[in-house]
């Protein structure tokens, strides 16, 4: 096998064969690792959850019904994240900035000017507080869509929920970030500004 044939190394790993699957997983850890990094916003913790994604996904995989493979893995992730952040409410654990991934180290900025890197490191911070207000649900439809790029059947079908709700979470969760950023209007872009 030469190229990338989904299909054959799903039925490959059905049988027990431990290269099949680890070829699904080169092709797919890295979109599952940034979807749980952006939702738990700790390294560690999304390193341990993507890895646990996968051992679930082997030992589930007879259970795979067809759709997209990806997001049955992407479903997986979701309800690990989700059970994770769920364990952290519950115990009110914190960290010293929670190995925060903020925005501005996704974004590279180019300029010379220690204001405006001032600046965009603020507005990360508050993107970040804003994307933590959110529900769980709002905020991996604004992760899966607006931060990833999926599609709405992708994300639907990851989340298990219609398209039609992905896209009011999706709205509800946008209009939620608009209203929170804009609480400090300062720190957005001249053209953002109302």
């Amino acid at each position: 096998m030469t190229s990338f044939d989904e299909q054959r190394l799903i039925q490959l790993s059905r049988d027990g064969d431990y290269d099949a699957f680890n070829r699904l997983v080169v092709e797919y850890q890295d979109a599952i690792f940034a979807v749980v990094l952006r939702t738990v916003r700790n390294r560690a913790t999304a390193e341990d959850i993507t890895q646990d994604t996968f051992i679930s996904a082997f030992r589930k995989i007879s259970s795979y019904r067809g759709g997209i493979f990806r997001a049955w893995l992407f479903r997986i992730a979701k309800n690990a994240s989700l059970d994770y952040l769920r364990k952290v409410a519950r115990r009110g654990e914190s960290s010293i900035e929670k190995d925060i991934v903020y925005f501005s180290e996704i974004v590279e900025d180019d300029s010379q000017d220690p204001l405006a890197d001032a600046l965009n490191s603020e507005l990360a911070r508050l993107i970040v507080h804003c994307l933590d207000g959110l529900s769980e649900d709002h905020r991996f439809a604004m992760v899966m869509i607006d931060i990833e790029g999926y599609q709405y059947d992708e994300a639907a079908e990851s989340i298990g929920v219609s398209i039609g709700t992905v896209k009011s979470r999706l709205n509800r969760a946008r209009a939620r970030m608009r209203d929170c950023v804009q609480q400090q209007p300062e720190l957005l872009p001249a053209s953002m500004r109302l």
